[in-house]
């Protein structure tokens, strides 16, 4: 029995090595910085994107699509924050069909966006590729009712080893993580903190700066924070609030690279 034609008679056939349902090509790449604040910072990662894919419909970018039957814009994530925690560092990078200036896309964009999903900053894209600008972030972590002394002695204790590893259970199961190799960097310093009446350490609050390496799996804040549990118990009497402030290529001094680099344009939100 012969089978159906592979396409109808009245359908023309793609040439060969031409895609089926061809986009518009993508003609320019923008790379965007945005933050992710307040009690949007417990949005997952897919949440986010599909945010910013119906932003980018209602803004009218012209977007780029994938080929194909089922064409998705063409919108490129990097080093996504976990979900809970708050970030002033996210990136993405969008491939448009038509040349559009940076300043007309954050503006767009953030006015079709939610309150708490805020665009900061636009680059033309330049080589090298973003991921490839991207090799460490910095976190800042607030924990309340932790006096800063505690924190600090905590911290001298985690640097002074060479290894620290801790388990992270994840949905394929319990990896194995050295939170001490990914840690380039961390200080502890202090703040007034106002916790509920009858909470142990009302008053004080130790924050956490700590700049991770990007490894596989990423460590991730609460990896940190479980590690200077392991060396010192410190844990905090009330849930932790990190936020990343910072992502970048770590130089030799400690400092994070702007990904974006000259030119852009920056919004203050």
């Amino acid at each position: 029995m012969s089978g159906a034609p592979a396409y109808p008679s009245d359908v023309p056939r793609p040439k060969a090595g031409e895609a089926a349902n061809p986009a518009p090509p993508t003609v320019a790449r923008v790379r965007i910085r945005f933050a992710k604040r307040g009690r949007l910072r417990f949005l997952s990662h897919r949440d986010v994107a599909r945010s910013v894919e119906r932003a980018v419909r209602r803004a009218g970018v012209p977007v780029s699509h994938s080929h194909g039957f089922s064409p998705h814009p063409r919108l490129s994530w990097v080093g996504a924050a976990p979900t809970g925690t708050a970030s002033e560092a996210e990136y993405l990078e969008i491939g448009l069909t038509a040349p559009v200036e940076p300043s007309e896309l954050v503006t767009a964009l953030d006015a079709a966006l939610p309150d708490g999903l805020d665009i900061l900053d636009a680059a033309v894209a330049e080589p090298p590729s973003l991921a490839d600008r991207i090799d460490a972030s910095r976190w800042v972590v607030e924990l309340p009712g932790v006096a800063p002394d505690a924190l600090r002695a905590a911290v001298d204790a985690l640097l002074a080893l060479d290894t620290l590893v801790v388990e992270r259970v994840t949905p394929s199961g319990r990896r194995q993580i050295d939170v001490r190799a990914a840690l380039a960097s961390a200080t502890a310093a202090g703040s007034h903190d106002s916790l509920p009446s009858g909470t142990d350490g009302a008053g004080v609050c130790a924050i956490l700066t700590a700049v991770v390496r990007q490894t596989t799996p990423a460590v991730r804040p609460d990896d940190v924070l479980g590690a200077l549990d392991v060396v010192a118990g410190l844990r905090s009497p009330v849930p932790p609030k990190a936020t990343r402030t910072a992502q970048g290529l770590l130089d030799d001094r400690g400092d994070l690279a702007d990904p974006l680099g000259p030119p852009r344009v920056t919004t203050q939100v």
